[in-house]
């Protein structure tokens, strides 16, 4: 296994572990913090095995952060109309 992928499977467990800490701002913060963190590591993933790769991570991290991209795809809507 890459360096990459044990860090996308690092940025997993936790994004997990950020998930199960009670939050009063509905865990806006961490996925912020996630997003900025796994941007980088998406592109490495990428740049080291492949746009394949690229994908499986891309869809397993928007699995994970499911309500900002939900969010972003209303906004971008939007902006459309």
């Amino acid at each position: 296994m890459t360096l990459s992928l044990i860090l996308a499977c690092l940025w997993a467990i936790l994004a997990n572990v950020l998930a199960m800490i009670p939050s009063r701002t509905n865990h806006w913060r961490q996925a912020v913090f996630l997003v900025v963190i796994g941007v980088p590591i998406l592109g490495y993933v990428t740049y080291q095995n492949g746009p394949w790769w690229g994908l499986v991570v891309l869809a397993a991290g928007m699995s994970v952060l499911r309500w900002p991209v939900i969010h972003a795809g209303r906004w971008l809507l939007q902006l459309l109309r």
